[in-house]
């Protein structure tokens, strides 16, 4: 089927960053015009979740619901996208070019990586790997998917391998649990293994200036809305009707709820449905200082829904209950500091080592709600005032007790969680006046960690089902062969596939890195396995 790209109208349900990456390369790349592309975004802003923003419980604080880091091998399709948005700041510098400069001055080199109960930074350099673990690794590695199946991690591993340095590290830098998929640690361990013998300093990985929001969300909106793109926030996709069985395979239609009420969008020859499914940010809820964040586990504000009523279609849709049907798998809780006094960034650069933006992620390994924490560059939001910082954080054990605050994480005020960190760093001194000048908001994800949850191939559809003529699916659940979810790059590279296939774009997508066929980077691997 011949396709006029002039003539073609392109329905993008979700406002992520998978459906602007859609939105962008159809114009850019496939010559749609930016009129005939439209974003449904249920929301009222777009992003999904490379979010950035004021405090919706805490006025005049910020909030990040997660971190994000970036690489330079494994992140091909991302730089391709941003090497022609221009940058927040300055139209003639584009995001790519800001990153790589911003990247030349704040040099990633965390010096206190791992910290144990009596506040001592460990040699995280030790990785601490038996001949045991590495056979294991080895074994794994060896293995084809199918043959690995729906296997937990600590199926294919030892008591020993999850006590080391080397885990705790490679844990809490990617989020993953011993309980998660195999598989997707495999794939992990492929995709970045040029970082093995920098996983102690974190010093392969590279930010943005400001926030994710700030630094790629906004520029990219920006171009889009310049290239004319109808974004149309408030606007709900309930369902999709498909051609029948014995007719071409084709999205005919989309049911929709706004502010006029319901109705739908039909499809015709010349329509095409790029459609995001999933949300590891679904259900987020927000506590402040005095409050705590409820844990929602009935999927209430509908981000799932879509999909499950696409499912029930076609059993090639995937299987969406696959990965929202454990909420106590995959939850965690992250909280941002907002600083009114430097007393506590000043202290964290004492002890570390590290000034604000060229560390990474501080775990206390020993901590009962194993908790970390990253200081980005200073500010980490363009309109921040003058003297007011930022720091992000996390927990992955929210239902232990902590170690000061006798309370699980899950249960605990924005204050007492800042209570327990300033405990962590051993700044007890400082405490009074650190409480008295930071405000705290956390925030709670039923989700945060569902796309790492044990599946089969079958469990994800492919981004373009077979035989489809006019839709794709976009996002983190969706099937890439090789490449790794919980990354900005996987809903880049699905929106680059569905937008190239569909359109004959005549431009070769980026190649996943493979780092182990390359002999140097083999060889650095090799070695830090004995570190």
């Amino acid at each position: 089927m011949t396709i006029d790209p002039k003539q073609a109208h392109l329905w993008i349900v979700g406002g992520g960053i998978a459906g602007m990456a859609a939105a962008a390369f159809a114009i850019r790349d496939a010559q749609v015009p930016g009129p005939n592309i439209h974003i449904l975004e249920e929301l009222d802003v777009t992003g999904g979740g490379m979010d950035g923003a004021n405090s919706p419980v805490v006025p005049g604080t910020y909030v990040t619901r997660g971190g994000r880091m970036f690489e330079e091998q494994a992140y091909q399709t991302t730089w391709d996208l941003f090497s022609t948005i221009p940058s927040l700041e300055n139209p003639e510098v584009t995001v790519r070019q800001e990153t790589l400069d911003f990247n030349a001055t704040f040099k990633t080199h965390a010096r206190a990586r791992l910290v144990d109960a009596q506040h001592r930074i460990l040699d995280a350099s030790s990785y601490g790997l038996s001949n045991g673990d590495r056979l294991e690794m080895t074994r794994m590695l060896a293995m084809n998917e199918k043959a690995l199946g729906a296997r937990r991690i600590d199926e294919m591993f030892g008591k020993h391998f999850f006590e080391t340095n080397f885990w705790q590290m490679w844990r809490t830098m990617f989020a993953f649990q011993k309980w998660h998929s195999v598989i997707e640690l495999r794939r992990y361990f492929l995709r970045f293994v040029q970082e093995f013998d920098l996983l102690d300093t974190v010093g392969g990985i590279c930010r943005t200036k400001y926030n994710q929001y700030d630094s790629m969300i906004v520029p990219l909106q920006r171009w889009l809305v310049a290239q004319g793109v109808d974004v149309r926030f408030g606007t709900r996709v309930t369902n999709v009707d498909f051609a029948g069985a014995d007719q071409p395979r084709r999205a005919t239609r989309l049911h929709i709820e706004d502010s006029a009420g319901t109705s739908t969008i039909p499809l015709g020859q010349d329509d095409f449905t790029f459609i995001t499914i999933g949300s590891i940010t679904a259900d987020t809820t927000y506590g402040g200082n005095d409050t705590v964040p409820p844990l929602i586990r009935d999927r209430v504000d509908g981000a799932w829904s879509l999909w499950e009523e696409i499912a029930k279609q076609a059993p090639d849709f995937g299987r969406p209950n696959t990965f929202n049907g454990n909420i106590d798998e995959n939850k965690w809780e992250s909280f941002t500091l907002t600083m009114q006094s430097d007393v506590l960034l000043n202290s964290i650069i004492d002890y570390t080592g590290n000034e604000p933006g060229t560390g990474a992620l501080t775990t206390f390994i020993e901590s009962g709600w194993h908790l970390s924490m990253v200081v980005p560059a200073q500010p980490h939001f363009p309109d921040m005032a003058a003297n007011t910082y930022t720091l992000w954080g996390y927990g992955f054990e929210i239902d232990d007790e902590g170690d000061f605050v006798k309370k699980r994480m899950s249960q605990a005020t924005g204050k007492e969680i800042l209570t327990e960190l300033v405990h962590q760093l051993g700044f007890e001194d400082i405490l009074e006046e650190v409480l008295a000048t930071t405000d705290v908001t956390t925030v709670m994800m039923p989700y945060a960690s569902a796309l790492f949850s044990r599946r089969v191939p079958e469990d994800r559809p492919k981004v373009i089902p077979d035989g489809s003529q006019n839709f794709a699916f976009l996002g983190q659940f969706t099937e890439l062969p090789g490449d790794v979810v919980f990354t900005v790059e996987y809903s880049i590279h699905g929106a680059m596939h569905a937008v190239y296939e569909f359109f004959g774009v005549q431009r070769a997508i980026p190649p996943i890195y493979r780092g182990l066929h390359d002999p140097k980077v083999s060889l650095k691997a090799l070695k830090s396995a004995f570190k």
